[in-house]
């Protein structure tokens, strides 16, 4: 196959909706964080989610955790429950604020956080720090729900704000309720391999008129009211361009669309791999309130499977970034870390990368990251387990049934 197939990449609207409200900010001088697109963008969105939310559109979805950390009166000294198996960006901003990640694994079947250890980590800082923590963080993980109906359970009788990280989520639900509308506050992300694009760009669904005003204040620089610039408080610069909020209003005409092609896509996945022992493609039927947007498509590789190469699957280091992911890396020259995938896993990335197809190992969970080895954990072995032995497939709306049926042949060929 020429053409090299990707994880999820951005694909724009036939009708071209995009460069009119584009060409609209241009042709209007609207060049700035603010304007007409980041209006319209936010009232789409919140038309979308509902439930009488209020949408701030910004720069990123770690942007908004980090403005709902605010809202929550998350500061230094805090402690805050977060989602083990994760992306980075559900972590990092707790740590900006002064405040310490207290990290939670995950159950198995929803592979999102616990419920029940979240509980007892709760009842364990309470006992050791004599307080309780400031806010509680749940990820929809691949676009998989959470329990989020034991989470608020909990999250309310300790009287705790859950910020839902649903920025792998939009377009996923619980019990027909969207993901980000049950919480204080909810994440959307708007990154370029997300189900929607700005290029970059997020969202924070906020609960009310008055939390929406707080966080574009927060957003803006936190200026006050006078003719010069006056500032009381710390504030950042974080609202979205008028420019990225027209790529966004183009792009909520085929979120549906894109929805409905990653799930086709995950049935497709399903079917053509039920016949292999050995894998399993990641589903929600263990819940009928479960439904998930399929984000990115998963599966599990048992360590009894065997795959081509794997005595060879470890012998190089590293140097770049793996397939599509951005940004620079550091290079540390070294093969292994104290956890990371099992030979198997890594022979069929290898395989797959070698055939023109990226895949990737499942998020490393942030309790086995160095840089958080200190930080307390709660941890029940589950996202381990996965990390070891998972592998996301490309998902995205550029993903054909020719490129999905190609695929599984190749996972098939590499199997010894």
């Amino acid at each position: 196959m020429a053409k090299r197939i990707y994880l999820n990449l951005a694909h724009m609207s036939e009708s071209g909706a995009e460069m009119k409200y584009i060409q609209e900010a241009f042709d209007t001088n609207w060049v700035v964080p603010l304007g007409p697109n980041v209006n319209g963008f936010e009232d789409d969105l919140q038309r979308y989610i509902g439930h009488d939310k209020q949408i701030v559109v910004l720069s990123s979805g770690t942007a908004a955790i980090h403005l709902a950390l605010l809202g929550c009166g998350v500061g230094p000294g805090d402690e805050v429950i977060v989602q083990s198996f994760t992306f980075c960006a559900s972590a990092h901003p707790v740590t900006y604020l002064g405040a310490t990640p207290v990290f939670v694994d995950s159950e198995a079947d929803s592979w999102n956080m616990d419920p029940e250890l979240m509980e007892h980590a709760i009842k364990e800082r309470l006992r050791i720090k004599g307080r309780l923590p400031k806010a509680i963080i749940p990820v929809s993980l691949y676009g998989m729900p959470y329990r989020i109906d034991r989470i608020m359970e909990i999250a309310d009788r300790y009287g705790i704000p859950v910020i839902e990280d649903s920025a792998e989520g939009l377009g996923s639900c619980f019990d027909g309720r969207e993901l980000g509308s049950f919480g204080q506050y909810g994440i959307l992300s708007f990154n370029g391999n997300k189900m929607i694009t700005t290029s970059g760009g997020g969202a924070l669904i906020c609960p009310s008129a008055e939390a929406k005003q707080h966080i574009m204040f927060l957003a803006t620089q936190a200026r006050e009211a006078y003719p010069y610039y006056q500032h009381e408080i710390i504030g950042y610069n974080y609202r979205m361009s008028n420019v990225c909020a027209g790529i966004g209003r183009g792009q909520m005409t085929v979120l549906n669309d894109h929805i409905e092609h990653h799930r086709h896509i995950f049935d497709f996945y399903r079917e053509m791999l039920a016949d292999v022992e050995g894998i399993t493609v990641h589903g929600e039927d263990f819940d009928p309130r479960f439904r998930s947007n399929f984000w990115l498509n998963t599966i599990t590789l048992e360590p009894s499977l065997h795959v081509k190469g794997e005595a060879e699957a470890y012998n190089h280091a590293v140097e770049g970034a793996v397939g599509g992911a951005a940004g620079v890396v550091h290079s540390s020259g070294q093969v292994h870390t104290s956890c990371e995938p099992n030979a198997n896993v890594e022979a069929m990335r290898l395989a797959l990368d070698r055939d023109g197809i990226e895949s990737r190992p499942l998020w490393k969970p942030m309790h086995l990251q160095p840089v958080y080895s200190s930080n307390p954990a709660f941890v029940n072995g589950v996202s381990e387990r996965l990390f070891r032995q998972g592998l996301c497939l490309p998902s995205g709306p550029c993903v054909t049934d020719d490129d999905a049926r190609y695929i599984v042949e190749k996972i098939k060929d590499a199997i010894v």
